[in-house]
């Protein structure tokens, strides 16, 4: 063969090798680009045992929760959003500029409220429109709409949430599954999810009774557990803590092991929260406080005089607000009777 037809004869067997090998390489890369698009969008599941925040959070508003020495919270001055900061309240991070509510926690997300509102840059609100009730990852990214009802409240148990919806005058019970699928409507009333322990969710009948019931999150089967008069019940440790509504929306609480009932005050209580041996807790009346307790009922402090609400505890703070003033934050150490507007937040709120 002359050495034109040879040197031809390879030059095209080279032109075919290297396009299959282009081929192989750009069928690769398209195999590889959708397995990270696969991955980065596929919802991981949670750990056995996830609880998305607590039930005294979340019965105030859910504006801070704590997870994995990490503080979520609603910074609701002027210019914030949702922010992430250590427990000691230090390293403040902007997650995103949503006026949120009923912040949960687990795994590898964060599930919040959105309420239709933004902190835009000038530092006042300015409406969207649209609610929505997303899940992100826990670093603010990747922010997916799981539902547009008005969410009441909702709590993360395991891999579903569970919330309570309005629509008009009607309240819908339901469970999702954190990759929103799975919807199912329980029930047609109001159940507060709240509080929930180990694939429980404990929560005070509406239905002709405010007795304790328990909702078996395996089998989503409801039992009656505990004949009291009782609203919004707070799990912690062995004793369930509640508003007593026959006497007034006393504080008690009652144990579990011993079957027996504890009244920690006589004051009318508007909303508490307990956590770390605490109980902080709204009074009602002419001396209407904000106060702190054991949570045996023992060294009852007034922390400060007049109407507050919005109570949410992490591991060394109380938050709180006072009521009709939605945007000034204060705190307070755990066990301590001052407190102070808190400072470091509103700076925070206000960088750009």
């Amino acid at each position: 063969m002359p050495a034109q037809g040879r040197h031809g004869g390879i030059h095209m067997r080279l032109k075919k090798t290297v396009k299959i090998v282009l081929g192989i390489i750009i069928a690769a890369l398209v195999a590889g680009i959708a397995t990270i698009l696969y991955l980065t969008q596929r919802v991981v599941m949670n750990p056995e045992g996830t609880v998305g925040n607590t039930a005294g959070n979340l019965n105030n508003d859910g504006r801070f929760c704590e997870y994995d020495g990490t503080v979520y919270f609603l910074n609701s001055f002027p210019g914030g959003g949702l922010f992430a900061m250590n427990p000691d309240e230090t390293e403040f991070k902007r997650l995103n500029s949503l006026e949120v509510r009923n912040i949960l926690a687990g795994g590898k997300y964060l599930y919040y409220y959105h309420t239709g509102i933004s902190y835009e840059e000038s530092g006042f609100s300015g409406a969207l429109g649209l609610r929505t009730f997303q899940r992100c990852r826990l670093n603010g990214s990747n922010a997916s709409s799981l539902t547009t009802k008005v969410v009441v409240t909702a709590q993360l148990v395991n891999n579903y949430l569970y919330f309570l919806t309005a629509a008009n005058d009607d309240l819908s019970f339901s469970k999702m599954k954190i990759d929103n699928s799975d919807e199912v409507k329980l029930a047609d009333y109001l159940i507060n999810p709240a509080c929930a322990e180990n694939g429980i969710i404990y929560y005070n009948g509406t239905q002709g009774n405010h007795f304790l019931h328990a909702l078996d999150t395996s089998t989503d089967a409801p039992r009656e557990i505990w004949q009291g008069n009782l609203w919004n019940p707070v799990l912690d440790g062995d004793y369930f803590y509640y508003m007593d509504v026959a006497e007034n929306y006393r504080l008690c609480r009652y144990s579990r092991s011993e079957n027996a009932v504890e009244v920690l005050t006589q004051d009318r209580v508007e909303c508490f929260n307990v956590g770390s041996g605490y109980i902080y807790y709204q009074t009602n009346g002419t001396d209407a406080a904000l106060k702190c307790m054991g949570t045996d009922g023992s060294n009852p402090t007034v922390i400060a005089a007049g109407v507050y609400h919005n109570i949410n505890m992490t591991s060394r703070y109380v938050y709180f607000q006072e009521f009709r003033d939605d945007y000034t934050i204060y705190h307070s150490p755990l066990g301590s009777s001052g407190y102070d507007v808190f400072q470091a937040a509103k700076d925070a709120a206000a960088e750009k």
